[in-house]
């Protein structure tokens, strides 16, 4: 995103479906639901959407979704790939769409049967893309096997255990239990209960350190700064919103790049980020952090430089992103305590966060980090 879109688009409008194991609908229907709930957030009616953005592995049909919400035209549509790594990439699309013109009110969504249906965190059943030959001799068809190997390259540069990962799984419970929209409402967890649970790749992930596998959808509304100022909601402005991947990398099979103790996009985001916002990390209030494995969360922390390398095992330990801390972090509980929606429910706690109506609200948060790792974004209030 050039800098001279920064502040030019904003959210103006956020919906979800409740977060379930089951949802007994079909996927369409959880993201016209999700959507319509945006929408109707927003102050708007479906026939200003003129704009719709979702993932590529998204299955439902932007012209199935339209005829369901009753959206007259459609000027302006667009996919990003993989999953937790484009969550921002969708707002970084409708920002463009908006800010130049293509359309006016975007309608972003993701909506999935991720545990009643297909099952993310399961061995692909039907033939993998032949580039998977490389990785299937050797064990890797899980996403936990998959993403240990850096992990555990972080760990032995620096002394982790997995007792440590753990620290940040009891937080993110801890913030879950007070949640009423998460799945862990009421369910905190302490560190000897994640010490507890069966290992998924010895000695890296135990099954508390894994996200969920969750039925829902999530929608968010875009549109400009100036149209957002004439909208019900708290005006939530688009500060910046970066995406960052290096040559060599992978979002999955990320083996290739110099030093796997360091999250190298998420470096190269940060600088951009604050680079071009004019804004550091220390003017972040809260931080929403993409985890479909507790140990990334420790990677984003030092490189979106809220810590130095290393030192995110004393940051987590030492309080630093429980509220009342210097940094609250998922304070809906992320992905691994309220749902996995590939990240973009964390999207919709960091608006919460700068409209004053979270949960567990961080008093005066006037900038929150949505990191996705390889992208992110800076929201902020008026």
């Amino acid at each position: 995103m050039p800098a001279s879109l920064v502040d030019q688009a904003a959210i103006v409008g956020i919906g979800q479906t409740e977060f379930s194991k089951e949802s007994g609908r079909s996927e369409l229907q959880l993201a016209a639901e999700a959507s319509l709930a945006a929408i109707r957030d927003a102050g708007l009616t479906p026939a200003d959407i003129d704009g719709l953005i979702t993932f590529t592995l998204d299955t439902s049909d932007e012209l199935l979704l339209m005829r369901a919400l009753g959206l007259p035209e459609i000027r302006f549509w667009s996919r990003t790939p993989h999953g937790g790594a484009g969550s921002t990439t969708t707002i970084l699309h409708a920002a463009s769409a908006v800010a130049s013109g293509a359309a006016k009110h975007v309608l972003v969504w993701r909506a999935f049967n991720e545990r009643s249906g297909h099952r993310f965190g399961q061995p692909n059943a039907a033939a993998p893309p032949l580039g998977w030959n490389w990785y299937l001799p050797f064990g890797l068809d899980t996403p936990a096997k998959i993403y240990s190997l850096t992990f555990q390259r972080y760990m032995d540069a620096y002394g982790l255990t997995n007792e440590d990962f753990g620290r940040y799984t009891v937080v993110a419970r801890k913030h879950a239990a007070t949640n009423p929209n998460a799945w862990f409402y009421e369910r905190p967890i302490t560190l000897a209960d994640h010490q507890a649970s069966r290992w998924i790749v010895e000695p890296i992930l135990r099954l508390l350190d894994c996200c969920q596998e969750s039925d829902g959808g999530v929608a968010l509304v875009i549109s400009t700064a100036e149209r957002a100022r004439d909208l019900p909601q708290p005006l939530v402005r688009l500060r910046h919103v970066v995406d960052s991947h290096l040559m060599g990398g992978h979002v999955m099979f990320n083996y290739y790049l110099e030093d796997h103790s360091r999250f190298e996009e998420c470096h190269s985001a940060a600088a951009r980020l604050y680079g071009e916002s004019g804004l550091t990390a220390s003017d972040m209030d809260a931080a929403m952090l993409y985890e479909n494995f507790s140990p990334v969360v420790f990677m984003q922390l030092e490189g979106f430089g809220f810590c130095g390398p290393g030192e995110a095992r004393d940051f987590v330990r030492d309080g630093h992103i429980e509220l009342g801390g210097s940094l609250p972090v998922n304070t809906h509980g992320g992905l691994l305590g309220e749902a996995y929606i590939h990240g973009m429910n964390n999207i919709l706690e960091g608006v919460r966060q700068i409209r004053g109506q979270a949960v567990n609200q961080v008093a005066g948060a006037r900038h929150v980090l949505v990191g996705g790792g390889r992208g992110a974004m800076i929201l902020a209030g008026d």
